[in-house]
């Protein structure tokens, strides 16, 4: 088995290259389609996903409802579902790599190509993918721990990821249909599937569509739609509503909509499936909405970073206050500030929640996470300007930073507020391999790197900051995260 590690490629298609206005979001109307297709790429990461896969899987969906004749108000539901379908995906990640010892993400991309309720699959993709680098007796030892949790432990670890989605996407204010689709997106016709073990048309006509679609697209990335055809015959009955397959195999003799699926930008092809008389654009208070439910989705990957990047938000936004930013700007720090970690969901929990000092590879990984929140946000039309800021967060004043290696004069002050934000949060918060510093120590660091890794202006504003403030630490809350992740496994 290959290590996974997603590839800078995978989004060199899905940007536009353009550049922007002075704020760091540009003035003018968003379609929430546009927005919620490009950060469906980061669920993409996380799932260990090529990036454009939640989109072309709502072009899949969406082409089976026009089938379907679908009403209008279902297919607004459904569209909404098919690119959120992931919501909660990062909720089980640190679960999934402490069970099977090895990176969740190739774990999560391999078992969307098995058929995981056959016990003779389960067993061998379980030897193939646990624990890869362990002795033989390891490799026993931890399969049998593996499958001592028996189907109720199997059955959490759905039920984690599609309630936290289902939960995410009703706090957004999306319809209840959308959320119950993705909450039932694993579930199977013949009641095999998880959570809740529904049947048949137990199951929403939603959240089979999304089950379905799903699949196509994964199959269609390894084998086209003819390797489609071969597993949806299979799983006919089985996995999926008879209905819904018999209209994929009518799907696979349309070489024009599989040429447009393989071919085409899937972010912009995803947005032109939005329902016509149903547009949405996004005002202030829905973007907040939006970018701190990704920020949660991040945060809620490994037990370490619990909240991180909320308080990094808040952090970045009263720095700006006190630096004299006017309101608009002040809120679009507060904005970048929730989606600087983006990126790390493409980093595995194996190197997120390792107790101990990453080694040089791993280190490597780690560095590539705010490139990936770039090449993210800049799918978003009028978020070039904060995809840069937010992807500047690890550069430093004297150009010993990354992944950029910007010096001081390409790093205008409010590149410089987010990365003073992210370490003093850093510092202060408790590691798997290290204790959290008490406040004398961290604000002793960054004085001492004043000027030479950080704005010496910045700076001043973090201490007044803390006199103002009084924070307290966040340690015994991320504690309770970890207690939390414990008693779950």
């Amino acid at each position: 088995m290959t290590a996974f590690a997603p590839s800078l490629q995978d989004f060199a298609d899905l940007s536009t290259g353009e550049f922007p206005s002075q704020r760091l979001i540009e003035p003018g109307k968003l379609r929430l389609s546009e927005l919620i297709s490009a950060l469906s790429v980061a669920l993409d990461l996380t799932e260990g996903q090529p990036a454009g896969h939640a989109a072309r899987s709502c072009i899949i969906g969406m082409k089976i409802a026009e089938q379907l004749q679908l009403p209008q108000d279902q297919l607004v539901h459904l569209y909404y579902a098919l690119l959120l379908k992931d919501l909660g995906c990062s909720s089980n990640a640190a679960k999934m790599c402490y069970l099977f010892g090895a990176d969740e993400r190739q774990i999560k991309h391999d078992l969307k190509s098995i058929d995981w309720t056959r016990m003779q699959a389960s067993v061998s993709f379980s030897w193939a993918h646990v624990a890869p680098e362990a002795s033989p007796l390891q490799k026993i030892l931890k399969v049998a721990a593996l499958f001592a949790t028996g189907p109720e432990g199997a059955r959490r670890l759905v039920e984690t990821r599609c309630e936290r989605g289902a939960t995410i996407a009703r706090d957004l204010g999306f319809s209840e249909q959308t959320a119950l689709a993705i909450r039932s997106l694993d579930e199977h016709w013949n009641g095999k599937g998880q959570p809740d073990g529904l049947k048949g048309e137990e199951i929403p006509l939603l959240a089979r569509i999304l089950g379905i679609s799903q699949t196509v697209e994964v199959f269609f990335q390894l084998g086209g739609a003819a390797k489609v055809s071969e597993i949806v015959r299979e799983r006919r009955g089985t996995w999926f509503d008879p209905q819904l397959v018999d209209i994929v195999l009518k799907l696979s003799n349309n070489a024009a909509f599989w040429e447009s699926v393989a071919t085409r930008n899937a972010l912009e092809l995803a947005v032109q499936w939005e329902v016509p008389d149903e547009i949405q654009y996004v005002d202030d208070d829905f973007m907040d909405r939006v970018c701190f439910a990704f920020a949660s989705v991040v945060d809620a990957k490994s037990p370490w970073t619990f909240n991180h990047s909320n308080v990094v938000a808040h952090l970045s936004r009263d720095l700006a206050k006190i630096l004299g930013f006017d309101e608009e700007m002040q809120r679009d720090m507060y904005r970048a500030g929730l989606l600087h970690d983006l990126g790390k969901l493409g980093v595995s929990n194996a190197i997120l929640d390792k107790p101990g000092k990453p080694t040089d590879e791993e280190f490597a990984a780690i560095r590539k996470h705010p490139d990936f929140s770039e090449k993210i946000l800049l799918n978003v039309p009028r978020f070039q300007q904060l995809a840069d800021v937010a992807a500047a967060h690890h550069e430093r004043m004297d150009g010993k930073g990354y992944h950029r290696r910007l010096v001081t004069e390409e790093l205008p002050l409010h590149y410089r507020i987010l990365a003073v934000a992210d370490v003093y949060d850093a510092l202060t918060a408790k590691r798997p391999y290290r204790d959290a510093m008490p406040l004398e120590k961290v604000m002793a660091i960054m004085d001492k790197d004043s000027g030479t890794s950080f704005a010496p202006e910045v700076v001043q504003a973090l201490h007044e900051w803390i006199e103002r403030n009084n924070p307290q630490t966040r340690v015994p809350q991320q504690l309770e995260a970890v207690d939390r992740l414990v008693d779950n496994i």
